[in-house]
């Protein structure tokens, strides 16, 4: 049995394309490279993405924060821990020791 079928062709004008150059770590690329395959997409295609969506919403799309374990602070004391290990200022306890001081 034959079936008509009628093929509408869509036309888009081509848009003007301009090139960005980004520079990122060769670890960062590799990576963002391989997420983007596994996704179907190139590279490009993801910036692409990213930018219209931005555009689109006047925002960026997710949340830009810092991990507060990189903190001034917490680095000032993990870096003071380190001195005191280094002097031999340690102090050893047990785990059943350590579950006693958060009781109290």
């Amino acid at each position: 049995m034959l079936h008509d079928m009628n093929i509408i062709k869509v036309t888009k004008e081509r848009e003007s394309m301009t090139t960005v150059s980004v520079r990122m770590d060769e670890n960062l690329k590799r990576d963002f490279d391989e997420i983007c395959n596994e996704l179907g997409l190139s590279m490009t295609t993801a910036i692409t993405m990213l930018a219209k969506k931005m555009t689109r919403e006047k925002r960026i799309p997710f949340e830009v924060s810092m991990d507060p374990f990189y903190s001034a602070s917490n680095m000032a004391a993990l870096n003071d821990s380190i001195e005191e290990m280094r002097q031999g200022k340690t102090v050893t306890r047990t785990l059943e020791e350590l579950e006693a001081m958060e009781h109290e």
